[in-house]
């Protein structure tokens, strides 16, 4: 899964917007292999990654960590 996580993160270096919008300035992308998504935002300088969500449970868990 590392694997799958880290071709992400090297996606979205390379397109930071190839993301679907999520609300809030946020973006996600699935994973390949695995039922997870990497939820983000683009800043200035840097990608930050919110989560590393499961698409299947507790959808949405995540958005407390940027609205808290």
């Amino acid at each position: 899964m590392l694997g799958d996580v880290q071709r992400g993160v090297d996606l979205l270096r390379a397109q930071p917007a190839i993301g679907q919008s999520v609300g809030s300035g946020l973006r996600r992308i699935l994973l390949h292999r695995f039922p997870f998504g990497l939820i983000y935002a683009v800043e200035a300088d840097a990608i930050l990654i919110i989560a590393v969500a499961h698409q299947r449970r507790q959808p949405d868990y995540w958005r407390e960590r940027v609205e808290g």
